[in-house]
């Protein structure tokens, strides 16, 4: 049987009058009827392959939307996440090498220039300026003004009949500060410049506060009081340590200080003592600090030069007794 193509038109014949064709299996056909059919062949086959192809298009997209259903919403993002992070990356990378070609050939001009220049000169450590005798106004006490007021203070009287921490005559200094102004003189510039010169007289513990005038060099005023317990001075704290090491009691202070050192404390000056005050409370301490608040007492905070702090809070020195006693914490 041979084989005619749909698309091949047959060359009609005429019959009767009437043009005729035979189809593929040699049949004889109407007019028309053989155009027709190949023409109608071609369009089904055209409209199935359309259809074919739709519906291909079709189960693609098809899949496509289920795969996307499906699939975590993250991936899509971190796909184009990590593209974009590549871009990034990629980008990084060329300007962190072109920021370290910047900074060699900076670092580069720098040292030539450096070493082009001449050498930097080494640092000068300034004076402070020179401090005048005398301070103007509101200004702190000048050490000449401290030390001329002291003495001023003290005078013989007072010198005789006085005693410092030590038990020598003369009161013991505590403290020497600018006076406040009168109510008068708070808006005055030109007002006159007074100094506070606190002693301790540990004869009768008196706490006295004398005033001079900076400006005249005389007293003032003169002010007493009794049970009045300011914070100890370095020379009192330094006494304090003096009386602890000698005292028996003073025996879990120097082991201390020789398992932190190796060495036998023999003086506070091995040490650095600060002191607070300490008063009496009724029946919290041995009868032998019931009169701490009106004696002068102190307890210390010792500390290893170049090392650790020794605890000491459960011993008071009584200054004004010269004794040493052992709280029960």
């Amino acid at each position: 049987m041979t084989y005619v193509p749909l698309t091949r038109r047959p060359v009609p014949a005429v019959i009767n009058d009437r043009a005729v064709g035979r189809n593929q299996w040699g049949k004889r056909v109407l007019p028309g009827l053989l155009g027709e059919w190949g023409e109608d062949v071609r369009n089904i086959v055209h409209r199935h392959l359309g259809k074919v192809v739709a519906g291909a298009a079709i189960a693609v997209a098809g899949t496509a939307v289920m795969v996307g259903i499906t699939l975590p919403g993250t991936a899509g993002a971190d796909e184009a996440g990590g593209s974009q992070g590549a871009s990034r990356a990629a980008r990084s990378g060329q300007g962190q090498g072109q920021g370290q070609d910047q900074g060699q050939d900076q670092g580069q001009d720098q040292g030539q220039d450096q070493s082009l220049g001449a050498a930097v000169a080494p640092g000068v450590v300034k004076q402070p300026p020179v401090e005048g005798e005398k301070g103007k106004g509101r200004d702190p006490l000048t050490d000449d003004e401290i030390e001329r007021v002291e003495k001023i203070a003290v005078n013989r009287q007072l010198f005789d009949t006085s005693e410092d921490v030590e038990g020598d005559r003369g009161p013991q200094t505590l403290t020497v500060d600018l006076a406040d102004p009168e109510a008068a003189e708070v808006d005055n510039p030109d007002a006159p410049r007074r100094a506070d010169v606190t002693f301790y007289d540990y004869r009768d513990d008196t706490l006295v506060t004398r005033t001079v005038d900076l400006d005249s060099g005389r007293v003032v005023r003169t002010d007493t009081q009794h049970g009045v317990q300011p914070p100890p001075s370095r020379a009192e704290s330094v006494e304090a340590a003096t009386l602890l090491i000698a005292d028996p009691l003073g025996a879990g202070l120097e082991a201390d200080y020789k398992d932190a050192t190796g060495k036998e404390l023999t003086s506070p000056d091995q040490l650095l003592v600060t002191g607070g005050v300490y008063r009496a409370t009724p029946g919290a301490q041995p009868a032998v600090l019931d009169k701490c608040g009106e004696h002068r007492c102190v307890r210390l905070f010792p500390k290893v030069r170049n090392g650790p702090w020794i605890d000491a809070r459960s011993l008071v020195i009584d200054l004004s007794a010269r004794k040493v006693a052992e709280l029960q914490l």
